[in-house]
């Protein structure tokens, strides 16, 4: 029989619908091919909820706990008696702790946990039982850059949550039988910091390229756009990005192509997101049951992000269904694609006369997509992602 081990996550792993759930889904699904999975996760969304009789039929049990959003936001406060990140206190819920002890109570031969903010649900430590992380983003540093852009009150708090979290970060490494971050650019920046005694591991994301082709979909039901955006639209970085791409980009391109049209897809769209739709050939559309067809459907996709951790699935996805893509640096880091596969572009001027010079050149367009496909099938593909994961569970005895 398979042995038991408990998987906890900040968010439900399924449906795979965003960059963080996509990982943790393949995680999932990875771990109960090999052992008898105690799920326990949080889900911030009430429609996530049909899914649990699905995990159930994979894991040998499912907890999961409601996360209301506000009233994890004001529990958040407590960080400031604590000295604890804010972002510590947010996930930080009676009805988890009290589902995780029961859990640990079992056999298990491990506890796996996804993203820092779980990690204190198995801090304390069982006797011959492995501790595994995976952080996936070095989230301080998100933080780190978010303070650097404000400015007043928010910059210091923002400022404060990078320091406490990269000193959690730390302490968790430390006591973690085994951590893992997405990239070994992002590995390095834990096994820098000062106070480390153990490394952090690393191993990739990956992409459905069955799903993920562009002959999966029907011409006919592919939206006709010049440009689309795909993403959590009530994600601060895709928020912020797509601003200031429509103030910023986007009326160059109209300069020169008036009747350009840019989709904004992705669930949950922020009110100042909101506001966009219907202006200069601006489209918003909420949540939407299968990106596919608008990424088909639109001559190029774009990832204007200043803040930007780990890898960006929006890009990978992009670029498997063969789009050409123009992206900011941050938003390409990790991503690794030559230049004959995407196009990078930092300032509003230059990313605008990326995107009119390919609006303008349809074989160029083809091209980049098509090296943009190759890119992702060479270098993208799950089962290779988890070699490394695995050879490190193996090391473990597990």
């Amino acid at each position: 029989m398979k042995p038991e081990i408990l998987f906890l996550a900040h968010r439900i792993p399924y449906p795979p619908d965003k960059g963080d759930k996509i990982r943790s889904w393949r995680m999932l699904k990875f771990l109960t091919e090999r052992f008898r999975v105690h799920l326990a996760c949080f889900a911030d969304d009430k429609r996530d909820l049909v899914h649990r009789e699905f995990l159930e039929g994979l894991c040998e049990s499912v907890t999961i706990v409601p996360l209301a959003p506000k009233a994890a936001r004001l529990r958040s406060a407590k960080g400031f008696l604590t000295g604890e990140p804010l972002s510590f206190q947010y996930f930080r819920d009676a009805r988890m702790a009290r589902a995780a002890r029961k859990i640990r109570q079992k056999p298990l031969a491990a506890e796996i946990v996804f993203s820092s903010s779980m990690a204190p649900y198995i801090e304390t430590s069982v006797e011959g039982r492995k501790r595994i992380v995976d952080f996936c983003d070095a989230d301080a540093e998100k933080w780190r850059s978010y303070a650097q852009e404000a400015k007043g009150p928010l910059a210091l708090l923002y400022a404060r949550e990078a320091k406490t979290l990269a000193r959690k970060e730390t302490e968790i490494a430390n006591w973690a039988d085994a951590s893992f971050a997405i990239t070994a650019d992002e590995a390095a920046i834990f096994n820098a910091r000062q106070g480390m005694t153990k490394t952090v591991d690393w191993f990739s994301n990956g992409v459905d390229t069955d799903f993920l082709d562009p002959q999966s979909v029907a011409p006919s039901s592919a939206p006709d756009y010049d440009c689309v955006f795909v993403g959590a639209m009530d994600y601060r970085a895709n928020v912020e990005g797509v601003l200031w791409f429509v103030k910023e980009v986007w009326p160059l391109v109209r300069f020169q192509n008036p009747q350009a049209s840019f989709a904004i897809v992705g669930a949950n769209p922020a009110p100042a997101v909101l506001a966009l739709d219907d202006e200069n050939g601006v489209t918003v559309t909420g949540r939407v049951g299968d990106v596919r067809p608008w990424l088909a459907g639109a001559k190029l996709a774009v990832a204007p992000l200043h803040v930007a951790r780990g890898m960006q699935n929006k890009v990978l996805e992009a670029m498997a269904m063969g789009k050409a893509v123009i992206a900011s640096p941050e938003a390409m880091t990790g991503v690794g694609a030559p230049e004959d596969a995407a196009v990078t572009a930092a300032a509003p001027e230059d990313m605008a006369a990326a995107i009119d010079g390919l609006l303008k050149n349809e074989d160029r367009r083809r091209a980049l997509g098509d090296a943009a496909r190759r890119h992702v099938l060479e270098h993208y593909q799950w089962d290779a992602a988890f070699d490394r994961f695995e050879k490190a569970l193996k090391a473990l005895g597990l």
